[in-house]
């Protein structure tokens, strides 16, 4: 007969929700014997059965720049100058328009697998005289429907607002690229403080993140990584690297049980500062690419066996094919095998004797006819109970909690 448990020790919730079910989260009492470590009392937040999910949407200059600026089509014939937006032909895209192609395809083909919303930045506030302020507005909030249709329609809504936005130097993307006061921003939300469901930030970057007039390091210091051509005057701080406040916004979101989903776009994410800025980010968003082998990870990469994780934690596209190929593969993560429950890899407990599974409020152990832990992938639903998940229906949903001890 084993002991009561004691109420002082708290079980973190992780929680999600399969098939047509939905998600809560509270704590249950432990036996202190249980523990060999304290356990942190903390909340964590899986995908729901509608998730929600903010497009964070980069709009600075550079996204007027070529998608491949190598190529003979991008510069002038008579003077080698490098093609920018409007002045770029078709068979020279743009990173903007190679960028609106790509949401096409996504949101008309895949718009109803979250409630999706969306931001822009920069802002249209100046620091010091410059479009370098992060995002202060929503472009468009979450829908306020969670049908098929409806979900549909909305994501065909925030495509308008995105091919509405010009491919000139006139009135299409400029500024600065303050992603760190972005993520801050969308981290106040109301419509991402939810417990019921899963909340997400896509955030989608073709530079590294700069625009912070309160950078420790200046132009001037070894330690400013300058962005930009020049890091003086105006751009003393705002063209430094900005790695450690986005890093450090991408963590408070994380805190929030928001989590973050990185994908670079372009030649300055892929080489340069780019991939250790953007792992940084996407490691601490706690939506890193995962693997099992290097076949997972694709040409270029290899898996980190020992972490589960790509080398490269981010999603990279270098054209307007592989940006809408990355859109789908996060689309299908969320869609994913009903009898799998994904978790970041600091969500796992150390045994499946510290975790547990309920479905409709009916607690089970592990075991061959129930659920087992699945190295650095998550918990996955076997037998007799993945099929009473399966079978789930609007109707007669199955709601599905994962609780776990998260030692400290």
């Amino acid at each position: 007969m084993p002991t009561r448990l004691h109420p002082s020790v708290a079980l973190p919730l992780v929680c999600a929700a399969l098939a047509a079910g939905c998600q809560t989260y509270d704590f249950e009492p432990v036996e202190p014997a249980a523990l060999s470590v304290p356990s942190v009392e903390k909340t964590i937040a899986a995908r729901g059965s509608t998730p929600n999910l903010m497009l964070l949407v980069d709009t600075s200059g550079s996204m007027l720049e070529p998608m491949n600026p190598s190529s003979a089509l991008c510069r002038s014939p008579t003077t080698g100058v490098l093609c920018r937006g409007e002045g770029c032909p078709a068979s020279c895209p743009t990173r903007w328009s190679a960028l609106q192609g790509a949401m096409d395809s996504f949101l008309s083909a895949s718009g109803a697998f979250a409630r999706m919303g969306l931001t822009l930045y920069p802002g249209k506030q100046l620091v010091l005289g410059e479009q370098c302020g992060g995002s202060d507005s929503l472009t468009m909030g979450l829908p306020a429907e969670d049908s098929p249709g409806a979900l549909q329609a909305h994501a065909l809504e925030i495509n308008a607002r995105l091919r509405a936005i010009p491919n000139n130097t006139r009135s299409g993307p400029t500024g600065g690229t303050p992603t760190g006061a972005s993520l801050q921003y969308v981290g106040t939300l109301p419509q991402l403080q939810t417990d019921e469901r899963g909340d997400f930030v896509l955030l989608l970057t073709d530079g590294l993140p700069n625009c912070n007039e309160n950078h420790a390091a200046s132009g001037a210091s070894l330690a400013c990584r300058c962005t930009l051509s020049d890091c003086s005057g105006t751009f003393e701080r705002l063209g430094c690297l900005d790695q450690d406040g986005s890093v450090s916004a991408v963590k408070a979101l994380r805190g929030r049980d928001i989590q973050t989903i990185v994908i670079g776009f372009g030649a300055e994410t892929a080489s340069g500062n780019g991939p250790a800025v953007l792992n940084a980010m996407a490691e601490a968003g706690g939506f890193a690419r995962k693997c099992q082998t290097n076949a997972d990870c694709g040409a270029g990469d290899a898996c980190d066996l020992e972490a589960g994780l790509c080398q490269r934690r981010y999603y990279q596209a270098a054209n307007q094919d592989e940006l809408t190929h990355a859109l789908r593969q996060i689309s299908e993560r969320f869609e994913g095998d009903p009898c799998l429950i994904e978790l970041a890899p600091d969500q796992f407990p150390p045994s499946p004797r510290l975790a547990r599974v309920l479905v409709n409020g009916e607690s089970f152990g592990d075991g061959d006819d129930t659920w087992r832990l699945k190295d650095k992938v998550g918990v996955e639903l076997l037998g007799s109970l993945c099929a009473r998940v399966q079978g789930s229906s609007p109707a007669h949903p199955a709601r599905v909690e994962v609780r776990v001890v998260i030692p400290r």
